[in-house]
């Protein structure tokens, strides 16, 4: 079993919601820690990394096997009574330390991660604004997070490695250019 330590970093802005908004000002915010600083949960990050690793062993079976992604990520099943669990644990993906410590000691900077987008629907018919569809949503400005996956099995760490590679966005509106990312496996230990 191998620790596997990666670095998230984002290009554009990025938004991972918490389902929460702030009254009439802001129709979705972004999920944040106990000190009010932007994350990205573990189980975003897996649900992105399994759906990259079953692309992966759809393409190159003999490469990737099916039963490595099980252990790893666990199993589906259409019956709730038969889930495997999988030996993999996923991490929020967090700020680094001292980033954390630095902004936690100074919490009037936190604002400055954060900005808001506007958006409203256009009638095709007219090309003008749809009548109370302005919409806006907080979005977290560009940075580099850190997280881990433990417990990996030693045969999944290349699916694992290999998914990260196809992840490119992440988040609300990565279709619409937001959450563009890389993620980076910076290395093992056992």
């Amino acid at each position: 079993m191998k620790d596997i330590v990666y670095t998230l970093t984002f290009y554009s802005y990025w938004h991972c919601g918490s389902g929460l908004a702030a009254g009439a000002d802001v129709d979705l915010l972004v999920v944040k820690d106990a000190a009010g600083l932007p994350y990205v949960p573990g189980k975003t990050l897996k649900g992105l990394l399994r759906e990259a690793a079953e692309e992966l062993q759809q393409l190159n079976p003999e490469k990737y096997a099916q039963s490595d992604l099980e252990e790893c990520m666990g199993k589906y099943e259409t019956d709730s009574r038969n889930l495997k669990k999988g030996t993999c644990f996923f991490s929020n993906a967090t700020l680094p330390m001292a980033e954390h410590e630095a902004l936690e000691q100074n919490p009037e900077l936190s604002e400055f991660l954060y900005d808001g987008l506007s958006a409203t629907a256009i009638d095709p018919e007219t090309g003008t604004a749809r009548e109370h569809s302005l919409r806006k949503m907080q979005v977290t400005v560009p940075c580099q997070l850190e997280g881990s996956i433990l417990n990996v099995p030693d045969d999944c760490v290349a699916l694992i490695a290999d998914s990260m590679k196809l992840i490119k966005r992440l988040g609300l509106g990565r279709n619409r250019g937001l959450g563009r990312c890389t993620l980076k496996m910076e290395g093992g230990k056992a």
